[in-house]
């Protein structure tokens, strides 16, 4: 019931406020602030009303260990994006293209990097937030992330271009960012992880999830398979991504994750058993 109203609250903010910011914005900017705005309400009010809690205890700790996991997401997902797209590059199945029309400036990074890191911290905050972990509570590891995995990759179908292999690996970045949760029991790990890759795409010059964000003035053109460079989609329908998504396993499981207090997850602490003193007999 409660994860039930949680997804209620967040539907129902994105409806009340989604009409305002894709008047006020525009498309991309009104998708992401609704996304951003609904996650931060939904999590902040059921985390109130059915805890107690204050929305930093869902995991938005500011302190140095968030910092720290912060960055080795944002490390990871960087590093796993060069590693699909650096291969081609250097093999010359992939090639930069000039666009004249799109030429590089400051304020467009700027904006770009703003809108991107809004997004990741909204879907993070959704899909990894409350709900997520009051699940993770109750449930156990894979009954949780396996299906809100599988859910965050469905929600992705409307996406232009979308195809099997897209959701494939969209729901393998799901699991993922579930069980850079599990490690670090804090959102700044995934959230990094989710920012580090949509942020490094564009600057490729690649389409990210089937929109097209340019930034540097120039694309990257494939002479590859539609496999190897994810078509229309971008890299996330590639194989090449569905290889590194073991690798990016790989480095959550062995880097060296600050692990944070979970009032939602962590089990309670043992009351003390105070031990009765014995009856000395007369």
């Amino acid at each position: 019931m409660h994860v039930t109203v949680y997804v209620m609250l967040y539907y129902l903010t994105a409806a009340i406020f989604g009409w305002l910011f894709l008047w006020a914005g525009g498309y991309l900017v009104g998708v992401t602030a609704t996304g951003l705005t609904a996650a931060l309400f939904s999590n902040w009010l059921a985390a109130r009303i059915y805890e107690n809690r204050a929305l930093a205890e869902l995991g938005l700790w500011v302190n140095g260990d968030s910092g720290r996991n912060l960055l080795l997401g944002i490390a990871g997902g960087m590093g796993s994006a060069c590693l699909v797209l650096g291969p081609p590059i250097l093999t010359h199945a992939a090639h930069f293209t000039s666009t004249p029309s799109e030429p590089f400036s400051w304020g467009t990074l700027v904006f770009i990097t703003i809108l991107l890191g809004a997004g990741s911290a909204g879907e993070e905050l959704f899909f990894r937030g409350y709900g997520f972990q009051i699940l993770l509570s109750s449930l156990g590891p894979y009954t949780t992330i396996l299906p809100v995995g599988v859910i965050f990759a469905a929600l992705h179908w409307n996406n232009p271009h979308a195809g099997w292999l897209a959701m494939a690996n969209t729901a393998g970045f799901g699991f993922l960012f579930g069980y850079a949760f599990l490690r670090s029991r804090d959102l700044w790990l995934p959230i990094g992880l989710h920012f580090g890759w949509n942020f490094t795409l564009p600057l490729f010059g690649v389409d990210l999830s089937g929109l097209r964000i340019k930034v540097t003035g120039y694309e990257l053109s494939w002479t590859a398979g539609e496999v190897w460079s994810g078509g229309q989609y971008g890299p996330e329908a590639s194989i090449l991504t569905s290889l590194v998504l073991l690798a990016l396993f790989v480095f959550i499981w062995k880097a060296p994750v600050r692990r944070q207090p979970s009032p939602l997850t962590d089990p309670p602490a043992e009351s003390p058993v105070c031990e009765q003193p014995s009856l000395s007999q007369s």
